[in-house]
């Protein structure tokens, strides 16, 4: 039998030859892509990419089947943005019009990696970004990109919504919440009650911006009271704040575990807080959009809410830096994300301080000792001023919400 097909390949022409190595060429190709679509696997792919903010600041989220490490191709300065991200495919038909500061984008293969290229609508840089993994009630990975403008301010558009801080000529309102209270002690340390700590500290912060002169503070509770979660956030909004800030004291099984942290509202609160503002029948009138259209108005309420979550972020980094360079102690991963009920306003910037653990004895003797914790008040009333008066001002990252390439 081996001879007689040896026989018969001796008779093959050109033709049979061609054909034969065209076969093979086909069969290796479909093998190849057959092997690259098992490596990567359709929870390997970028899925979905997503933008908000304004001109400013726009923040784009990548969701991705799986975790990644992300390398800076190309950072802005040419006008546009390049990012690769390792051992994710590209999805099909990732691509188009983008929104704030960028124009256009497209995700394409680069090798084993995807390459996000984002065209910008003016001149912008690369805030930070980082990888968010699995949580929350979120079943995939996400890679944010935060981009922030450079140069002059551009127009503010004509449909954008109008912020409440430039229309008023008035000193900018700070509303201060001391955290629990009443029926609600909050942690217990070995000598005090969050409550208690909470409220004191509250008291000094009050103070020590009032000394300044430029500003004006509410507390959400000057005594030993409980107040629901939905007034505290309800207060700063019909007093039109200018800022929120919640005061609390941290705890934890481990009495080593130390350090101050500050949250800020998480992709997943902001989405809630959006469904939570919208569920009622005159939504539009209680968040003082015009009322018109459902969807353009939706739009414009995305549009504040973005626009706050970066304002909050903003603040939060500016306050840690304040609090490092005081040398409060702080945790290794200080700025973090989640969705906490009196962080959830749409158009109050908002964060929630966590001023140290009252299950550490240091932690704890700082927030009960008056002095110590009135050198702590100062040091955030010292970071409230700075994020007014200087508010785009390049700070320090003391922390980052996740971790990431």
């Amino acid at each position: 039998m081996y001879g007689r097909w040896r026989e018969n390949l001796a008779r093959w022409g050109v033709r049979e030859w061609a054909t034969t190595g065209l076969a093979f060429v086909v069969i290796c190709a479909v093998v190849l892509t057959a092997g690259r679509g098992l490596a990567f696997g359709a929870d390997s792919q970028i899925s979905s990419i997503r933008f908000g903010g304004d001109a400013q600041r726009t923040r784009v989220v990548l969701d991705l089947g799986k975790t990644t490490r992300g390398q800076v191709i190309e950072d802005g300065a040419t006008g546009r943005v390049v990012v690769a991200l390792s051992d994710v495919a590209p999805g099909r038909g990732l691509g188009g019009n983008g929104s704030g500061l960028v124009r256009g984008y497209e995700v394409s293969s680069a090798g084993t990696s995807s390459r996000i290229r984002l065209d910008l609508a003016r001149g912008a840089e690369i805030e930070r970004r980082f990888l968010l993994p699995p949580g929350d009630g979120v079943q995939h990975y996400r890679y944010v990109i935060d981009l922030k403008a450079t140069g002059p301010a551009a127009a503010v558009s004509a449909s954008a919504p109008p912020r409440r801080e430039q229309a008023r000529k008035e000193k900018p309102l700070i509303v201060i919440d001391a955290g629990h209270g009443g029926r609600d002690p909050g942690a217990q340390g070995v000598h005090a009650q969050e409550k208690a700590v909470t409220l004191a500290a509250a008291r000094e912060l009050k103070a020590a911006i009032e000394r300044t002169g430029r500003y004006r503070v509410r507390l959400t509770r000057d005594s030993d009271v409980y107040v629901i979660h939905g007034r505290r956030v309800q207060i700063a909004r019909d007093a039109g704040a200018d800022l929120f800030i919640s005061l609390h004291a941290d705890a934890g099984t481990d009495p080593a575990l130390r350090g101050a942290s500050v949250y800020t509202l998480s992709e997943q609160g902001a989405g809630r807080a959006v469904r939570e503002y919208t569920r009622g029948d005159d939504w539009q009138r209680e968040l003082r959009l015009p009322g018109r259209d459902p969807s353009v108005d939706r739009i414009l309420l995305d549009m504040t809410q973005r626009a706050t979550q970066n304002r909050s972020a903003q603040f939060a980094r500016v306050l840690l830096t304040h609090l490092e360079g005081d040398s409060h102690p702080l945790l290794r991963r200080s700025h973090r994300d989640a969705g906490l009920a009196v962080l959830l306003a749409p158009d109050v910037p908002a964060i929630l301080l966590e001023m140290g653990f009252i299950t550490n004895p240091e932690d704890e003797r700082v927030l009960t000792d008056e002095r110590a914790r009135r050198r702590l008040m100062r040091s955030v009333a010292e970071g409230i001023d700075r994020y007014f008066r200087e508010p785009s001002a390049p700070v320090m990252v003391a922390g980052e919400v996740a971790g990431g390439g």
